[in-house]
């Protein structure tokens, strides 16, 4: 024992002697900082060459500070429109009807912070009621990416009919706005990508997040893929009219997959300045539809209201008659014995659906400093056999911004 603990020491006493003194943890603390820096360094390093070499310096340059900070105003647009047709065989008589939600325009303020094409952003919204709204975007020299997710809730919507008999209008459209007793859910997520065929010549984010300066005209055709679900849910029984006449339904949820190709151009008419255009019309490849139903004691029966239906039986689902519905004229407020349950759902599958990408957006720098605005538009759109709703997206965004 007394030998080995001599040698320990005989060994340390060389090794002070050799470079002055005993290692201590904070040299080798700043050792591994300087490691990692030196890393980190080399990654950006690594992440700018490959950024230059990827490109035309003809037509599209690549800053040499790669860091950028933006401050962002952003007003985003959702129209929620949801169909009905309602068909009275007896009569020969049919209605259609359209509810139309129109939410607050959602205002928000906020920063991006990022590097190169990628970075992440924080804003506070400045609307009340307006639901939220989250959002990722990331571009590269031949590709692109963006997440939205918007949810929300209105009580606030238009009712408009078309009456018809034997084919013919009756009457002029009916058209008022309504307030509907419990709130309607709505909840959208967007995923797309795209594929750019002349990436070394055009590039989306010259005009979108400025990562890169495009410096000659150019345009491509862009290869795109879009994931969308959404939900659409008033199941409150306070909104117990609008579900039968909606043939029961309260909630539908749809998950679309889409595939498209379009076409973007950048137009430089001066130094410093793009202006971009680009359209993809996307087609379903896979589009599921669940609608999720609720079976009640009324239905919208075109038959004359006779009152001898007597007393609902929760136990047999029958009036004293012996009828299973009664028709829903003669709902009254005092006593209208209103019953509902919960049926299976119905799942739909179709394909070939056609939905609608368009972007605008324009931008200038000089120096260090830029300017931008941009403007998106999204239609979505999903049927049953009996219902359909049609989203529409929008947003309108303003950004100014510092290269570091």
């Amino acid at each position: 024992m007394i030998r080995k603990t001599f040698i320990c020491c005989l060994l340390l006493s060389l090794h002070i002697a050799a470079y002055g003194q005993a290692p201590s943890d904070s040299t080798t603390t700043e050792a591994s900082k300087h490691t990692l820096m030196t890393r980190i360094h080399q990654l950006q390093e690594y992440l700018d060459t490959k950024a230059k070499a990827k490109v035309d310096p003809r037509y599209i340059e690549v800053p040499d500070k790669p860091w950028r900070v933006m401050l962002r105003y952003k007003e985003n647009a959702v129209d929620v429109d949801y169909s009905q047709s309602l068909d009275f065989p007896a009569t020969n008589e049919q209605s259609d009807w359209n509810l139309c939600f129109e939410p607050p325009i959602a205002s928000s303020i906020g920063f991006w912070v990022g590097y190169r094409g990628t970075g992440f952003s924080y804003s506070k919204s400045l609307t009340k009621n307006a639901g939220r709204y989250y959002s990722l975007s990331s571009t590269g020299a031949k590709y692109g990416f963006n997440f939205r997710l918007r949810r929300f809730n209105t009580q606030d919507g238009k009712f408009c009919a078309n009456d018809y008999t034997d084919g013919k209008p009756d009457g002029e459209p009916f058209t008022t706005d309504v307030e509907m007793p419990s709130p309607v859910w709505i909840r959208s997520v967007y995923v797309n990508g795209y594929y750019v065929f002349n990436g070394r010549r055009y590039s989306q984010a010259a005009a979108y997040n400025q990562s890169v300066i495009q410096r000659r005209s150019a345009g491509s055709f862009l290869l795109g893929a879009t994931w969308y679900q959404s939900s659409f849910d008033y199941s409150d029984i306070r909104n117990a009219l609008f579900m039968i006449i909606g043939h029961g339904i309260y909630r539908a949820k749809v998950h679309q997959a889409n595939l498209g190709v379009g076409y973007g151009y950048n137009w430089v008419p001066l130094r410093g300045l793009v202006v971009n255009a680009m359209a993809m019309p996307t087609v379903s490849l896979y589009n599921r539809v669940k609608v999720y139903k609720y079976e009640t004691n009324y239905d919208l029966s075109d038959e004359e209201p006779i009152d001898n239906y007597g007393a609902w039986d929760k136990q047999t689902r029958t009036w004293a008659n012996g009828k299973t519905h009664k028709p829903i004229l003669m709902m009254s407020d005092e006593d209208s014995q209103f019953d509902y349950w919960e049926i299976d759902p119905e799942v739909n599958h179709s394909m070939f659906r056609l939905n609608l990408d368009l972007r605008l957006g324009i931008a200038y720098n000089w120096s260090n400093y830029f300017i931008g605005a941009q403007v998106q538009y999204n239609n979505f759109n999903y049927k049953t056999d009996n219902c359909r709703v049609n989203i529409y997206d929008a947003y309108a965004r303003l950004s100014l911004g510092v290269r570091l």
